[in-house]
């Protein structure tokens, strides 16, 4: 995928598992700063901060 938002945070791929906000689907991404992966919503992609460093909402659980 690659979109990179102003965040530093790396779309890796989509899961097509449902999120939780209406209609989205959970993307992988991946923090460019500590390489952190976590699961968030498509809506959410271009604002998210990395939830292990940077005070970013947690992430979503995924199946691999």
């Amino acid at each position: 995928m690659g979109y990179v938002n102003r965040n530093r945070q790396e779309v890796l791929r989509a899961t097509g598992q449902p999120g939780n906000d209406h209609n989205q689907t959970i993307y992988v991404l991946r923090c460019g700063e500590c390489g952190h992966e976590y699961g968030a919503n498509g809506s959410d992609i271009f604002q998210r901060r990395c939830p292990e460093h940077d005070g970013g909402a947690a992430g979503l659980a995924f199946e691999a």
